[in-house]
């Protein structure tokens, strides 16, 4: 019998480190989402890093702005933005203040309260589609602007925070380009992936938009 997922939340130092050394180590490790309506709990299974003023790929690359300004507070925060007008992702701030990584949440599995995010994810087929991708995750546990800047590491009374519970091996461990990054940062292979795992959601290259005429 495997051992059960650990419940210790995890201390503001885990994100006081080097966004690629973050990025993989939080696959498995358990996002808690706390609301009105009841919790849920999510296994992280995908990620993805930027690197910040280091990354053409990242918002904070090309400096502070009032959308990317959570990116430059303490580690352990929410960033949070609106995306194609339409929807919301979710990212964890790593590093110390000022340096502006954060890792993306791109998938995972929903282990508790999986029946309130079917709800808000009604085109899900099945449970593992509820929170594969990032808007998809969004969604399910019902992440919006006003989350943007809070801290995961306050305990029990925050909306978000994470739980340790249960590192993935190394060697279980996929990395390779992001998902729709173009340009100069397309190559970097800063998403992770738990190998093998059904909520983890398809790679998409780049493809440019089309202006209207």
């Amino acid at each position: 019998m495997s051992a059960r997922p650990d419940r210790t939340p995890l201390s503001r130092s885990f994100f006081d480190r080097p966004v690629l050394t973050v990025a993989p180590d939080l696959l498995g490790r358990v996002l808690v989402r706390r609301t009105p309506d009841g919790p849920v709990e999510l296994r992280i299974t995908e990620v993805e890093a930027y690197e910040g003023a280091a990354d053409p790929g990242s918002h904070a690359y090309r400096g502070r702005t009032d959308r990317n300004a959570s990116m430059f507070g303490p580690p352990g925060h929410a960033y949070v933005y609106f995306i194609y007008g339409m929807w919301f992702s979710l990212n964890l701030v790593c590093g110390p203040p000022g340096h502006a990584s954060g890792v993306l949440l791109r998938a995972g599995e929903i282990t508790v309260g999986a029946d309130l995010a079917a709800k808000r994810r009604l085109s899900a087929r099945n449970p593992r589609e509820l929170a594969k991708g990032p808007a998809r995750l969004a969604t399910a546990l019902d992440i919006d602007r006003s989350l943007d800047g809070t801290d995961l590491c306050a305990g029990p009374d925050s909306p978000l925070s994470l739980l340790t519970g249960t590192a993935t091996p190394s060697d279980l461990v996929s990395n390779g380009p992001r998902t729709g990054v173009g340009g100069a940062g397309a190559a970097h292979p800063y998403r992770y992936w738990i190998t093998g795992d059904p909520t983890v959601s398809p790679y998409r290259p780049h493809a440019p938009r089309r202006r209207s005429t």
